[in-house]
């Protein structure tokens, strides 16, 4: 299967892609109420642009395992499947993380806007939780 090009893009780009609106007078607006733009940054790095999926055809166990410089080694266990299946893997540095946030909070100071960060830490607690510190981690340091 072909790589998706917006993907490629993304990772290519490596920090953050903002979708902002082209507002034109003579086209009506889909919500009339709205004076301003919403624009919507996505990060550009890692995730499930560099995720590694595959179907699991039979019972069995899925684990990441993560091994450190040193040789030693941490497993945890994904899921253990009693039926095929599909599974994922994903990750992001912190690196990237960061990268996301200064960009995201020099776009809001130039056009004098809020920032709102946006994460599903309530369920991805370690992963969207990373984003959650290092974007105030960011914002109480430089901002």
């Amino acid at each position: 299967m072909w790589l998706s090009p917006n993907g490629t893009i993304r990772n290519i780009l490596g920090g953050t892609v903002f979708r902002e609106p082209i507002l034109c007078k003579s086209i009506p607006r889909v919500v009339p109420g709205w004076t301003q733009a919403i624009i919507i940054g996505r990060h550009a790095h890692g995730d499930q642009y560099k995720a590694q999926d595959f179907v699991v055809p039979q019972p069995g166990k899925v684990e990441l395992v993560y091994t450190k410089a040193d040789g030693t080694t941490e497993r945890r266990l994904l899921f253990d499947f009693k039926s095929p299946g599909v599974a994922q893997g994903m990750y992001n540095t912190d690196e990237s993380i960061q990268s996301f946030a200064h960009s995201s909070f020099q776009v809001a100071l130039q056009k004098k806007w809020p920032l709102y960060l946006s994460t599903k830490n309530t369920i991805l607690k370690q992963y969207d939780g990373r984003f959650k510190d290092i974007f105030q981690e960011i914002y109480e340091s430089t901002y």
